[in-house]
Protein backbone atom coordinates (compact mmCIF):
# COMPACT_ATOMS: atom_id res chain seq x y z
CA UNK A 1 0.00 0.00 0.00
CA UNK A 2 1.26 3.01 -1.09
CA UNK A 3 0.56 6.73 0.55
CA UNK A 4 0.07 7.91 -2.97
CA UNK A 5 -2.46 6.01 -3.86
CA UNK A 6 -4.59 6.85 -1.17
CA UNK A 7 -3.88 10.12 -1.71
CA UNK A 8 -5.10 9.81 -5.77
CA UNK A 9 -8.05 8.05 -4.93
CA UNK A 10 -9.45 10.27 -2.48
CA UNK A 11 -8.50 13.23 -5.15
CA UNK A 12 -10.56 11.33 -7.94
CA UNK A 13 -13.55 11.08 -5.51
CA UNK A 14 -13.31 7.02 -4.58
CA UNK A 15 -14.15 6.26 -1.45
CA UNK A 16 -11.13 5.20 0.99
CA UNK A 17 -11.26 1.76 2.68
CA UNK A 18 -10.66 1.64 6.74
CA UNK A 19 -7.40 -0.25 6.21
CA UNK A 20 -6.40 2.91 3.83
CA UNK A 21 -7.29 5.29 6.51
CA UNK A 22 -5.57 3.37 9.21
CA UNK A 23 -2.51 2.70 7.44
CA UNK A 24 -2.37 6.44 6.62
CA UNK A 25 -3.27 7.49 9.90
CA UNK A 26 -0.08 5.55 11.88
CA UNK A 27 1.89 6.49 8.84
CA UNK A 28 2.04 9.80 9.27
CA UNK A 29 1.56 9.64 13.28
CA UNK A 30 5.29 7.58 12.90
CA UNK A 31 6.60 10.00 10.54
CA UNK A 32 6.91 7.48 7.43
CA UNK A 33 4.20 9.42 5.89
CA UNK A 34 5.48 13.61 5.11
CA UNK A 35 3.73 16.53 6.42
CA UNK A 36 3.26 17.51 2.55
CA UNK A 37 1.74 14.33 1.75
CA UNK A 38 -0.68 14.46 5.03
CA UNK A 39 -1.31 18.11 3.72
CA UNK A 40 -2.43 16.84 -0.18
CA UNK A 41 -4.56 14.18 1.51
CA UNK A 42 -6.45 16.94 3.92
CA UNK A 43 -6.84 18.48 0.49
CA UNK A 44 -8.45 15.79 -1.23
CA UNK A 45 -10.77 15.50 1.48
CA UNK A 46 -11.45 19.00 1.68
CA UNK A 47 -12.48 19.03 -2.16
CA UNK A 48 -14.20 15.51 -2.64
CA UNK A 49 -15.60 15.05 1.02
CA UNK A 50 -16.09 11.92 3.32
CA UNK A 51 -19.27 9.82 3.71
CA UNK A 52 -20.03 8.55 7.20
CA UNK A 53 -18.20 4.85 7.00
CA UNK A 54 -15.04 7.10 5.89
CA UNK A 55 -15.57 9.62 8.73
CA UNK A 56 -16.07 7.00 11.36
CA UNK A 57 -12.75 5.01 10.46
CA UNK A 58 -10.58 8.49 10.21
CA UNK A 59 -11.94 9.57 14.06
CA UNK A 60 -11.30 5.82 15.15
CA UNK A 61 -7.86 5.68 13.48
CA UNK A 62 -7.10 9.34 14.93
CA UNK A 63 -8.39 7.72 18.67
CA UNK A 64 -6.03 4.61 18.44
CA UNK A 65 -2.84 6.42 16.93
CA UNK A 66 -1.94 6.60 20.48
CA UNK A 67 -2.92 6.10 24.31
CA UNK A 68 -6.70 6.05 25.27
CA UNK A 69 -7.79 6.84 29.09
CA UNK A 70 -10.12 5.09 30.58
CA UNK A 71 -11.40 7.17 33.70
CA UNK A 72 -14.11 4.71 35.06
CA UNK A 73 -11.66 3.76 38.68
CA UNK A 74 -11.80 7.34 38.92
CA UNK A 75 -15.50 8.74 37.85
CA UNK A 76 -18.10 6.39 36.38
CA UNK A 77 -19.09 9.59 34.55
CA UNK A 78 -16.96 11.96 32.84
CA UNK A 79 -18.41 14.82 30.61
CA UNK A 80 -16.43 16.75 28.12
CA UNK A 81 -17.28 20.06 26.36
CA UNK A 82 -16.02 21.15 22.71
CA UNK A 83 -16.33 24.26 20.89
CA UNK A 84 -15.57 24.57 16.90
CA UNK A 85 -14.29 28.13 17.39
CA UNK A 86 -15.07 31.41 17.08
CA UNK A 87 -14.51 34.71 17.65
CA UNK A 88 -14.33 35.74 21.55
CA UNK A 89 -15.31 32.32 22.36
CA UNK A 90 -13.72 31.87 26.09
CA UNK A 91 -17.10 29.65 26.90
CA UNK A 92 -14.43 26.62 28.22
CA UNK A 93 -13.26 29.11 30.96
CA UNK A 94 -16.83 29.56 32.89
CA UNK A 95 -18.78 26.54 31.64
CA UNK A 96 -16.23 23.94 33.16
CA UNK A 97 -15.70 25.09 36.50
CA UNK A 98 -19.44 25.54 36.58
CA UNK A 99 -20.35 22.24 35.72
CA UNK A 100 -17.35 20.52 38.04
CA UNK A 101 -18.49 22.59 40.82
CA UNK A 102 -21.75 20.88 40.73
CA UNK A 103 -20.43 17.49 41.26
CA UNK A 104 -20.12 16.59 37.65
CA UNK A 105 -16.37 16.02 36.87
CA UNK A 106 -15.14 17.57 33.48
CA UNK A 107 -11.75 15.84 31.57
CA UNK A 108 -11.06 17.69 28.41
CA UNK A 109 -8.41 17.95 25.54
CA UNK A 110 -8.12 21.00 23.66
CA UNK A 111 -6.36 22.05 21.03
CA UNK A 112 -4.45 25.37 20.27
CA UNK A 113 -6.05 28.11 17.37
CA UNK A 114 -6.68 27.60 14.22
CA UNK A 115 -7.52 30.47 11.71
CA UNK A 116 -7.64 34.07 13.21
CA UNK A 117 -8.11 33.51 17.06
CA UNK A 118 -6.28 31.41 19.83
CA UNK A 119 -7.43 28.50 21.27
CA UNK A 120 -8.31 27.38 24.53
CA UNK A 121 -4.92 26.38 25.21
CA UNK A 122 -3.66 29.85 23.93
CA UNK A 123 -5.78 31.26 26.34
CA UNK A 124 -4.80 29.38 29.76
CA UNK A 125 -0.99 29.61 29.01
CA UNK A 126 -1.58 33.84 29.38
CA UNK A 127 -2.04 32.59 33.24
CA UNK A 128 1.44 32.71 34.41
CA UNK A 129 2.76 29.19 35.26
CA UNK A 130 -0.34 27.33 33.79
CA UNK A 131 1.13 24.13 32.59
CA UNK A 132 -1.60 22.56 29.59
CA UNK A 133 1.07 19.89 28.22
CA UNK A 134 0.12 16.98 30.46
CA UNK A 135 1.51 13.14 30.02
CA UNK A 136 -1.90 10.60 30.19
CA UNK A 137 -0.63 9.97 33.99
CA UNK A 138 -0.67 13.47 34.81
CA UNK A 139 -3.76 14.01 32.91
CA UNK A 140 -5.46 11.29 35.35
CA UNK A 141 -4.10 12.46 38.38
CA UNK A 142 -4.93 16.12 37.72
CA UNK A 143 -8.47 14.89 37.00
CA UNK A 144 -8.68 12.62 39.86
CA UNK A 145 -7.62 15.47 42.65
CA UNK A 146 -9.77 18.46 41.14
CA UNK A 147 -12.30 16.69 39.06
CA UNK A 148 -11.71 18.98 36.33
CA UNK A 149 -8.72 18.82 33.94
CA UNK A 150 -7.67 20.82 30.58
CA UNK A 151 -4.90 19.47 28.63
CA UNK A 152 -3.09 20.33 25.72
CA UNK A 153 -2.11 17.71 22.68
CA UNK A 154 0.19 15.57 23.92
CA UNK A 155 2.21 12.57 22.18
CA UNK A 156 0.46 9.70 23.84
CA UNK A 157 -3.33 11.47 23.43
CA UNK A 158 -4.21 11.21 19.98
CA UNK A 159 -0.97 12.10 18.52
CA UNK A 160 -2.50 11.82 14.93
CA UNK A 161 -5.02 14.28 15.34
CA UNK A 162 -2.67 16.72 16.95
CA UNK A 163 -0.68 16.62 13.90
CA UNK A 164 -3.11 16.77 11.24
CA UNK A 165 -4.51 19.75 13.25
CA UNK A 166 -1.33 22.01 12.75
CA UNK A 167 -1.00 21.49 9.50
CA UNK A 168 -4.79 22.13 8.63
CA UNK A 169 -4.28 25.76 9.93
CA UNK A 170 -1.73 26.84 7.19
CA UNK A 171 -3.09 24.67 4.51
CA UNK A 172 -6.62 25.73 3.71
CA UNK A 173 -8.15 23.04 4.75
CA UNK A 174 -9.91 24.11 8.13
CA UNK A 175 -13.47 24.06 6.83
CA UNK A 176 -13.70 20.87 6.05
CA UNK A 177 -16.52 18.95 7.55
CA UNK A 178 -15.63 15.09 8.01
CA UNK A 179 -11.73 16.93 9.55
CA UNK A 180 -13.46 18.83 12.00
CA UNK A 181 -15.71 16.21 12.99
CA UNK A 182 -12.71 14.00 13.36
CA UNK A 183 -10.45 16.05 14.85
CA UNK A 184 -12.98 16.82 17.87
CA UNK A 185 -14.48 13.32 18.33
CA UNK A 186 -11.42 11.64 18.17
CA UNK A 187 -10.27 13.59 21.21
CA UNK A 188 -13.15 13.07 23.12
CA UNK A 189 -12.99 9.21 22.38
CA UNK A 190 -9.40 9.40 23.40
CA UNK A 191 -9.43 11.53 26.69
CA UNK A 192 -12.37 8.85 28.08
CA UNK A 193 -15.30 11.17 28.62
CA UNK A 194 -18.60 9.46 27.80
CA UNK A 195 -21.14 12.58 28.46
CA UNK A 196 -20.20 15.15 25.38
CA UNK A 197 -21.45 18.27 24.99
CA UNK A 198 -20.78 20.02 21.13
CA UNK A 199 -21.03 23.96 20.80
CA UNK A 200 -21.09 24.03 16.90
CA UNK A 201 -21.02 27.87 15.94
CA UNK A 202 -22.45 28.76 12.65
CA UNK A 203 -22.04 32.40 11.20
CA UNK A 204 -19.23 34.73 9.60
CA UNK A 205 -17.82 34.46 12.26
CA UNK A 206 -17.30 30.63 12.55
CA UNK A 207 -16.28 27.97 10.42
CA UNK A 208 -19.10 27.05 9.48
CA UNK A 209 -20.44 30.08 7.65
CA UNK A 210 -24.52 28.63 7.30
CA UNK A 211 -26.75 27.31 9.90
CA UNK A 212 -26.64 23.96 7.38
CA UNK A 213 -23.46 23.26 7.23
CA UNK A 214 -23.36 23.67 11.12
CA UNK A 215 -26.62 21.03 11.45
CA UNK A 216 -24.24 18.73 9.03
CA UNK A 217 -21.29 19.01 11.25
CA UNK A 218 -23.23 18.46 14.37
CA UNK A 219 -25.05 15.43 13.02
CA UNK A 220 -21.78 13.94 12.08
CA UNK A 221 -20.54 14.64 15.43
CA UNK A 222 -23.18 13.01 17.41
CA UNK A 223 -23.58 10.18 14.97
CA UNK A 224 -19.72 9.74 15.17
CA UNK A 225 -20.19 9.85 19.28
CA UNK A 226 -22.97 7.36 19.11
CA UNK A 227 -21.30 4.81 17.74
CA UNK A 228 -18.30 4.91 20.31
CA UNK A 229 -20.90 4.23 22.92
CA UNK A 230 -21.08 8.09 23.92
CA UNK A 231 -23.71 10.53 24.72
CA UNK A 232 -23.55 13.53 22.73
CA UNK A 233 -25.50 16.41 22.32
CA UNK A 234 -24.89 19.64 20.16
CA UNK A 235 -25.70 23.29 20.24
CA UNK A 236 -25.80 25.61 17.43
CA UNK A 237 -25.01 28.88 18.72
CA UNK A 238 -24.43 32.45 16.60
CA UNK A 239 -21.08 33.86 15.45
CA UNK A 240 -22.70 36.63 13.52
CA UNK A 241 -20.81 38.67 16.32
CA UNK A 242 -18.32 38.23 18.71
CA UNK A 243 -19.31 36.78 22.32
CA UNK A 244 -19.22 38.39 24.79
CA UNK A 245 -17.12 41.97 25.13
CA UNK A 246 -13.65 40.37 24.61
CA UNK A 247 -11.27 38.90 21.59
CA UNK A 248 -7.79 38.02 22.52
CA UNK A 249 -6.40 35.55 24.55
CA UNK A 250 -6.06 37.72 27.89
CA UNK A 251 -8.50 40.01 27.29
CA UNK A 252 -10.84 36.88 26.95
CA UNK A 253 -9.03 35.42 29.98
CA UNK A 254 -10.19 38.40 32.20
CA UNK A 255 -13.48 38.44 31.27
CA UNK A 256 -14.10 34.44 31.25
CA UNK A 257 -12.55 35.20 34.99
CA UNK A 258 -15.45 38.54 35.81
CA UNK A 259 -17.66 35.93 34.79
CA UNK A 260 -17.11 33.63 37.66
CA UNK A 261 -17.25 36.20 39.49
CA UNK A 262 -20.83 37.46 39.09
CA UNK A 263 -20.19 40.32 36.55
CA UNK A 264 -19.84 38.96 33.43
CA UNK A 265 -21.51 39.51 29.51
CA UNK A 266 -24.92 38.37 29.48
CA UNK A 267 -24.60 36.39 26.18
CA UNK A 268 -21.60 34.15 27.64
CA UNK A 269 -22.95 33.00 30.75
CA UNK A 270 -26.29 32.40 29.14
CA UNK A 271 -24.24 30.20 26.75
CA UNK A 272 -22.45 28.96 29.37
CA UNK A 273 -25.69 27.84 31.01
CA UNK A 274 -27.20 26.47 28.05
CA UNK A 275 -23.94 23.73 27.37
CA UNK A 276 -23.71 22.95 31.01
CA UNK A 277 -27.21 22.03 31.37
CA UNK A 278 -26.80 19.40 28.37
CA UNK A 279 -24.05 17.91 30.61
CA UNK A 280 -25.70 17.71 33.80
CA UNK A 281 -29.08 16.07 32.43
CA UNK A 282 -27.18 13.55 30.21
CA UNK A 283 -25.61 12.16 33.03
CA UNK A 284 -28.44 11.77 35.15
CA UNK A 285 -27.33 14.59 38.32
CA UNK A 286 -30.50 16.47 37.02
CA UNK A 287 -33.74 15.64 35.50
CA UNK A 288 -34.51 18.60 33.16
CA UNK A 289 -32.46 22.11 31.81
CA UNK A 290 -34.21 23.89 34.09
CA UNK A 291 -32.97 22.10 37.15
CA UNK A 292 -29.83 21.69 35.61
CA UNK A 293 -29.38 25.74 35.36
CA UNK A 294 -30.41 26.08 39.01
CA UNK A 295 -27.81 23.66 40.31
CA UNK A 296 -25.27 26.48 38.36
CA UNK A 297 -26.76 29.18 39.10
CA UNK A 298 -26.24 28.31 42.99
CA UNK A 299 -22.82 27.36 42.26
CA UNK A 300 -22.16 30.56 40.97
CA UNK A 301 -23.94 32.95 43.55
CA UNK A 302 -22.21 30.63 46.29
CA UNK A 303 -18.58 30.91 44.88
CA UNK A 304 -17.77 27.83 44.10
CA UNK A 305 -17.50 27.67 40.58
CA UNK A 306 -14.95 30.46 41.01
CA UNK A 307 -13.29 28.35 43.99
CA UNK A 308 -13.41 25.14 40.99
CA UNK A 309 -11.74 27.40 38.83
CA UNK A 310 -8.85 28.50 41.08
CA UNK A 311 -8.09 25.06 41.83
CA UNK A 312 -8.45 23.92 38.88
CA UNK A 313 -5.50 26.19 37.26
CA UNK A 314 -3.51 26.21 40.87
CA UNK A 315 -3.51 22.14 39.99
CA UNK A 316 -2.03 22.90 36.80
CA UNK A 317 0.87 25.61 37.95
CA UNK A 318 -0.79 28.75 37.14
CA UNK A 319 -0.65 31.81 39.00
CA UNK A 320 -3.75 32.25 41.03
CA UNK A 321 -3.15 35.76 41.76
CA UNK A 322 -4.20 36.96 38.68
CA UNK A 323 -7.80 35.01 39.01
CA UNK A 324 -8.36 36.78 42.30
CA UNK A 325 -7.71 40.39 40.45
CA UNK A 326 -7.70 39.90 36.80
CA UNK A 327 -6.48 43.36 36.16
CA UNK A 328 -3.07 42.15 36.78
CA UNK A 329 -3.40 40.15 33.98
CA UNK A 330 -1.12 41.33 30.95
CA UNK A 331 -2.20 43.71 28.15
CA UNK A 332 -1.03 45.27 25.19
CA UNK A 333 0.91 48.19 25.99
CA UNK A 334 -1.05 51.13 23.26
CA UNK A 335 -4.59 51.13 23.47
CA UNK A 336 -7.00 53.62 21.53
CA UNK A 337 -10.56 54.01 20.76
CA UNK A 338 -12.10 53.40 17.89
CA UNK A 339 -15.08 55.57 17.31
CA UNK A 340 -18.01 55.39 15.25
CA UNK A 341 -18.33 57.15 11.91
CA UNK A 342 -22.20 57.77 12.00
CA UNK A 343 -25.14 57.50 14.55
CA UNK A 344 -27.52 54.71 14.32
CA UNK A 345 -28.35 51.18 15.34
CA UNK A 346 -25.75 48.93 14.68
CA UNK A 347 -27.37 46.58 12.49
CA UNK A 348 -24.96 44.06 12.03
CA UNK A 349 -21.60 43.40 13.13
CA UNK A 350 -18.99 41.53 10.69
CA UNK A 351 -17.17 38.95 13.68
CA UNK A 352 -14.97 37.93 10.75
CA UNK A 353 -13.79 40.77 10.06
CA UNK A 354 -13.22 41.54 13.81
CA UNK A 355 -11.10 38.21 14.12
CA UNK A 356 -9.41 38.89 10.83
CA UNK A 357 -8.22 42.38 12.70
CA UNK A 358 -7.60 40.25 15.53
CA UNK A 359 -4.86 38.09 13.65
CA UNK A 360 -3.34 41.21 11.51
CA UNK A 361 -2.68 42.39 15.60
CA UNK A 362 -0.59 39.33 16.21
CA UNK A 363 -3.42 37.05 17.92
CA UNK A 364 -3.36 34.23 15.08
CA UNK A 365 -0.72 32.42 13.68
CA UNK A 366 0.79 32.38 9.75
CA UNK A 367 2.50 29.07 10.08
CA UNK A 368 1.92 26.53 12.69
CA UNK A 369 5.49 27.34 14.54
CA UNK A 370 4.36 30.91 15.16
CA UNK A 371 4.01 32.72 18.35
CA UNK A 372 1.25 34.57 19.23
CA UNK A 373 0.54 38.31 20.99
CA UNK A 374 -1.34 36.98 23.80
CA UNK A 375 -2.47 40.87 25.01
CA UNK A 376 -3.15 42.44 21.75
CA UNK A 377 -7.07 42.31 20.85
CA UNK A 378 -10.05 44.52 21.32
CA UNK A 379 -12.98 45.11 24.27
CA UNK A 380 -16.05 45.75 22.44
CA UNK A 381 -18.14 48.47 23.38
CA UNK A 382 -21.55 48.50 21.23
CA UNK A 383 -23.32 45.49 20.02
CA UNK A 384 -25.42 44.26 17.45
CA UNK A 385 -29.20 45.94 18.68
CA UNK A 386 -27.40 49.35 20.47
CA UNK A 387 -27.41 52.85 19.58
CA UNK A 388 -24.44 54.70 19.08
CA UNK A 389 -23.56 58.54 18.65
CA UNK A 390 -20.88 59.65 15.65
CA UNK A 391 -18.09 59.80 17.56
CA UNK A 392 -18.73 57.70 20.43
CA UNK A 393 -16.75 54.55 20.65
CA UNK A 394 -17.29 51.27 18.95
CA UNK A 395 -14.71 49.52 20.53
CA UNK A 396 -10.97 49.57 22.23
CA UNK A 397 -8.36 48.46 19.98
CA UNK A 398 -5.21 46.59 22.32
CA UNK A 399 -1.82 46.58 19.74
CA UNK A 400 1.72 46.37 20.35
CA UNK A 401 2.07 49.95 18.73
CA UNK A 402 0.61 52.52 17.76
CA UNK A 403 1.34 51.15 13.86
CA UNK A 404 -0.05 48.06 14.51
CA UNK A 405 -3.38 49.53 15.55
CA UNK A 406 -3.25 52.13 12.71
CA UNK A 407 -2.80 48.50 10.71
CA UNK A 408 -6.38 47.80 10.85
CA UNK A 409 -8.38 50.92 12.00
CA UNK A 410 -10.14 51.23 8.72
CA UNK A 411 -10.60 47.99 8.47
CA UNK A 412 -12.25 47.14 11.55
CA UNK A 413 -15.24 50.39 10.81
CA UNK A 414 -16.11 47.93 7.80
CA UNK A 415 -17.22 45.37 10.11
CA UNK A 416 -20.08 47.85 11.67
CA UNK A 417 -23.63 48.14 9.41
CA UNK A 418 -25.72 51.00 11.25
CA UNK A 419 -29.73 51.49 11.08
CA UNK A 420 -31.97 54.15 11.79
CA UNK A 421 -34.42 51.97 13.29
CA UNK A 422 -34.27 49.76 16.26
CA UNK A 423 -32.75 45.82 15.26
CA UNK A 424 -33.15 42.81 17.03
CA UNK A 425 -29.58 40.92 18.37
CA UNK A 426 -29.60 37.87 16.56
CA UNK A 427 -31.02 34.79 18.35
CA UNK A 428 -27.80 33.23 20.11
CA UNK A 429 -29.27 29.93 19.93
CA UNK A 430 -30.45 28.31 16.58
CA UNK A 431 -31.37 24.70 17.73
CA UNK A 432 -30.46 21.60 20.13
CA UNK A 433 -29.34 18.19 18.46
Amino acid sequence: MRSVDIIIKKRNGGELSTAEIEFFVQGFTVGDIPDYQAAALAMAIYFQGMNAPETVALTLAMAHSGKQLDLSDIAPVVADKHSTGGVGDKTTMVVTPLVAATGLPIAKMSGRGLGYFGGTVDKLETIPGFHAALSDEQFREAFRKVGLVVSGQSSELAPADGKFYALRDVTGTVESIPLIAASIMSKKIAAGANCIVLDVKHGKGAFMKSLEDAVQLAETMAAIGRGAGRKVRAVLSSMEQPLGFAVGNSLEVREAVETLQGHGPADLLELAYILGSQLIVMSGRAENEQEARQQMQQVLQSGAAFTKLKQFVANQGGDTAVLDDPRLIALAPYREELNAPESGYIAAMDAETIGIAAYTLGAGRKVKTDNIDPTVGFILHKKVGEWVDKGQSLLEIHASSPEKAAEVREYLLTAYTYSKNPVAPPPLIAKII
